[in-house]
């Protein structure tokens, strides 16, 4: 399973590496914490056999009390291995005060800035300003990426002219592209003998018109069919014309990477007309839009409370990490004030069985250096679009990683880790960042397909991701009643 928690992302294998550091990190090293948090003690160093780090959202409360009451109950009151495991959920110290419904995505914590939308009208994306002259170019093929903010239906494609011509005189091609998709949602022609009908400086034709939907991501792509250049220009030198902010130019500037079926060079090269689909919530203002605020704020409040609450009700068995640290929260001095032979990442959403992870690390020797046993995804494709989007890694597929719903990784490569915080990048996910680090050291990988990577039940399985809550009790009772949760109604 890949990480799900993209909003509220905590510090994964490098928190739960260094799980006692709590927010001594917050500050940058050497740094001590401010805030409600300070009060937090440093975990007193103790010699386990494994340390299991939960990932878990911050509003996921209930998946966490299922998590005390099933597995983790077991764990305590189990006479061989209460003593050997510590188990700590790992949540993220900062939400996200912005309403769901105000976001530019629902993955991120970004405002969804319109303004003044343009309603009831056809609108021109792109100009040129009135005193940009229209020359050729060296290049054929031209292209610009776009992301929709809300729902737009784009009636006619165009391109740009050259004014020394006397009518059009060119043969071109349009082309609207879904990001990471190889056929086009729509096309258009120009040619002398059919060639549109001319708008300011654009020559436009009809499209089949679609509702691009809020997130669509999209590409234009213009190409000469004759021996000469197009009339573009730099996506800088182009009026957008966005609507009040329903669309978005991506650029190359902002960091992020061409979709892997991007073609030409960066610009534009004519424009497209569009229409705002009927508006709804977002005309949403005054009185109406404030109280949504007020009331996204009283929730952090109240899901604070809740985790001051609960980490002083439950043992001490949950560590509140600011999330802009992320991995970089580890340091030499945790690793080097406890005593720990493995570390298990999971996440709050899993069926766990310590007792089957105990006999496997027996039955395989697994409790030994550069070893890193887990359920592993290979040749994994770069998600450019989307919850998994990923921007800035490079290569078309991930290196090996292993499902996040449950793997196992020894203390070496945990004291690698923490030595070489400063220097590791994350990407989009935890279990992904994982294997890029992973492939620069290879350990030595245990494949093992119970370490289930979806939601499914299966005899002898040592994790199973996405429950909830109350799947995850039935599991666990069924597992009490008749030792094996997956067979439980054949007895």
């Amino acid at each position: 399973m890949r990480n799900w928690l993209v909003l509220l992302c905590p510090c994964a294998v490098g928190v739960a590496l260094h799980l006692w550091l709590l927010l001594s990190c917050s500050g940058g090293p050497g740094r001590h914490p401010a805030g409600p948090l300070a009060f937090f003690p440093h975990w007193k160093p103790k010699q386990y056999d494994v340390i299991v780090g939960v990932l878990s959202a911050r509003h996921n409360h209930e998946l966490r009390n299922v998590i005390r009451n099933t597995w983790f109950k077991h764990l305590k009151q189990h006479p061989a291995l209460s003593q050997r495991v510590l188990v700590k959920f790992i949540i993220g110290a900062y939400g996200c005060d912005v309403p769901v419904e105000d976001r530019e995505d629902p993955y991120s914590c970004k405002l969804l800035n319109i303004t003044n939308p343009v309603l009831n009208q056809e609108i021109e994306a792109f100009n040129l300003p009135e005193d940009t002259p229209s020359v050729l170019s060296e290049d054929r093929v031209v292209s610009v990426n776009f992301k929709v903010l809300y729902p737009i239906v784009i009636t006619s494609l165009g391109v740009f002219y050259d004014a020394d011509d006397v009518g059009f005189q060119r043969n071109i091609t349009v082309k609207l592209y879904q990001a990471e998709q190889e056929e086009a949602l729509f096309s258009a022609l120009f040619s002398p003998p059919s060639c549109g009908v001319q708008v300011n400086r654009l020559w436009y034709k009809p499209v089949e018109q679609f509702i691009l939907p809020e997130s669509f991501e999209g590409t234009i792509v213009w190409e000469s069919q004759d021996i000469q250049g197009l009339v573009s220009r730099n996506l800088h030198k182009v009026m957008v014309n966005d609507g009040g902010g329903v669309f978005r130019v991506i650029t190359a500037g902002e960091g992020s990477l061409p979709h892997e079926f991007t073609e030409g060079v960066e610009g534009i090269a004519g424009g497209f007309i569009y229409t705002i689909q009927e508006w709804g919530f977002w005309g949403q203002t005054g009185k109406g839009a404030r109280e949504s605020w007020v009331v996204a704020k009283e929730a952090l409040r109240e899901e604070m409370a809740v985790l001051l609450q609960n980490y002083k009700a439950a043992e001490k068995l949950q560590y509140i990490i600011p999330v802009r640290h992320r991995y970089f929260c580890f340091g030499n001095r945790t690793v080097e004030s406890t005593s720990f032979d493995l570390l298990l990442k999971t996440d709050d959403d899993c069926y766990i069985d310590l007792e089957a992870v105990f006999n496997r690390i027996k039955l395989k020797s697994l409790d030994r250096p550069n070893v890193w046993w887990g359920n592993f995804r290979l040749n994994w494709a770069v998600d450019r679009t989307g919850k998994w989007q990923e921007l800035e890694y490079p290569s078309p597929a991930y290196p090996a990683f292993a499902c996040g719903s449950g793997y196992v990784i020894s203390k070496d490569i945990v004291e690698w880790l923490a030595s070489n915080s400063e220097r590791l990048k994350t990407y989009q996910g935890e279990d992904v960042s994982m294997g890029i680090w992973m492939a620069a050291i290879g350990p030595k990988r245990y494949q093992d397909s119970l370490w289930l990577c979806e939601k499914r039940c299966e005899s002898g399985m040592l994790s199973s991701p996405q429950y909830s809550p109350q799947e995850l009790a039935e599991l666990w009772q069924a597992k009490e009643m008749c030792g094996d949760p997956c067979r439980c109604e054949e007895r």
